[in-house]
């Protein structure tokens, strides 16, 4: 049968960075286990068991060319894959077969490992994400003064400029990072902790010394690059964790899937768009279509986690006791996969943020079309300021404001409303005096210094602390 005629994962073909793959394949997984297990022995030998330094050499010799073919033989005769691992690692090691895995349960190197992807995924994900927000930045310094329609309710509202919104998008962005590095920062090893979590295969191991028991552990998590390990567990780690991790993940979909359908908004109005190639096909029907497909792809892989992030929960409360199995099958694919969707979405959001087009012609002619009435509250309290009398004025601009909008909706007209005011002789201001007060800039508030105080304050520091250089995007489809 030919690889076309077998299932293959989009996150594989088409969607998910090289590197994020790595991360949750087989041989990253199998060469972390090998890395424990030298750990282990390590720790046991410098805590007095008889292991020799020739023995620990042949384990690292053999760390990273990881023999699959009989490790995979093996296990289809004894059904457990730590101990088919164990078997072929020894093939390869016959003077250290004895010592491998010597007091561990099978926990200890799947758990353990699993703590590590978290960690290798989580930081492939910060290094992405900050590429956006450096992308935003530059973005939005450039577009800082520039006035353009805001929205409440999907109506037109007070000015704000292109820039500012993009601010808006890093913050949530932002508060994503903040939150996985805070997970980050409590993660802990599993350590090695026996098959209910007592460590009773250690203390006959270690005679009863308890103290070595400690200090292996500590001597485990320091070789992996861990502060510490977990205080209490049953046989696994607690799997609240990757329900921690993949409510920050959700975070980041939401985020993401907010920043896509506001693009697709804006697409919609001519005013910003994402980038379109030159032999880009919009539609198979109609040749004229620029669709926002890549913001549209975003937006179906957030789905895509948001819904992914609740299985770790319901996993995470069925545990029974000090461990049930019915957990790991989900957890193979809920949790590589909510990564692999993430490093998907954030490279299209790395590629979109990284080309977007500004129509500025477009976004001030839809500026120009509703501030005449925006502009109505600065014309009455001009005219009070002249003797004009304010409720009065309120109730004519009303009229005004209604009939000027009724000829642009319903007659297609332009819209008429600052000659109306201009010639009722109920406002003691000129025409010239009013049309002064239609400059787009005296609408955005403080936008354009809260854009440059946000990426200074706010922006600038998770771009120094997260991001690792330009991070290549070139998307497959």
């Amino acid at each position: 049968m030919s690889n076309k005629e077998n299932y293959i994962s989009p996150f594989s073909t088409r969607y998910a960075s090289p590197e994020m793959q790595y991360a949750f394949s087989e041989a990253n997984k199998f060469r972390t286990w090998r890395k424990l297990w030298i750990a282990l022995a390590k720790a046991e030998q410098k805590l007095g068991l008889d292991i020799t330094d020739e023995q620990i050499a042949e384990l690292e010799a053999h760390a990273d060319d990881v023999n699959f073919e009989e490790a995979e033989a093996r296990e289809k005769i004894v059904r457990h894959d730590v101990m088919s691992h164990v078997y072929a690692y020894g093939l390869q090691c016959p003077k250290a077969a004895g010592i491998i895995h010597l007091g561990a349960t099978s926990c200890y190197v799947g758990d353990n490992t699993d703590v590590i992807i978290l960690c290798q995924a989580s930081e492939i994900v910060l290094k992405k994400a900050a590429q956006v927000v450096k992308n935003l930045s530059e973005f939005a310094l450039e577009y800082k003064d520039m006035p353009c329609l805001a929205y409440t309710h999907l109506q037109p509202a007070q000015l704000t400029t292109v820039g500012k919104r993009a601010t808006l998008w890093m913050y949530e962005l932002i508060q994503d990072i903040e939150n996985l590095e805070y997970q980050l920062s409590r993660l802990k090893l599993l350590g090695s902790k026996g098959t209910t979590g007592t460590q009773a295969s250690f203390m006959e191991l270690f005679e009863g010394d308890e103290d070595k028991i400690r200090e292996m552990e500590a001597l485990i998590a320091a070789e992996m690059g861990f502060d510490a390990c977990v205080p209490v567990s049953g046989q696994t780690y607690s799997r609240k964790v990757d329900a921690y991790f993949l409510s920050v993940l959700s975070g980041f979909a939401q985020s993401a899937h907010k920043f896509a359908t506001d693009l697709r908004l804006l697409q919609s109005f001519e005013e910003v768009e994402e980038p379109f190639e030159k032999k880009q096909i919009g539609s198979s029907a109609m040749p004229y279509k620029r669709n926002p497909m890549r913001s549209e792809r975003m937006c179906a892989l957030a789905r895509y986690v948001i819904a992914d992030s609740v299985n770790p929960a319901f996993t995470a409360s069925t545990q029974w006791f000090e461990r049930t199995l019915d957990d790991s099958a989900n957890r193979r694919i809920s949790v590589s996969e909510a990564f692999l969707a993430v490093d998907a979405i954030l490279n299209i959001y790395i590629n979109v943020t990284g080309g977007l087009v500004v129509y500025d012609k477009v976004v001030r002619r839809r500026v120009m079309e509703k501030l005449p009435f925006m502009a109505t509250e600065n014309i009455m309290m001009m005219s009070v300021k002249k003797g004009g009398n304010r409720q009065e004025l309120h109730e004519l601009l009303r009229e005004h404001s209604h009939a000027a909008a009724y000829r642009v909706r319903m007659e297609g007209g332009q819209n008429d409303l600052i000659d109306r005011i201009a010639a009722d002789p109920a406002f003691p201001v000129t025409k010239e005096e009013i049309e002064a007060e239609l400059d787009p800039a005296l609408y955005v508030g403080r936008a354009p210094s809260q854009t440059v105080e946000f990426v200074e304050t706010v922006a600038k520091p998770v771009i120094e602390r997260c991001y690792a250089g330009d991070v290549a995007t070139e998307l497959k489809v």
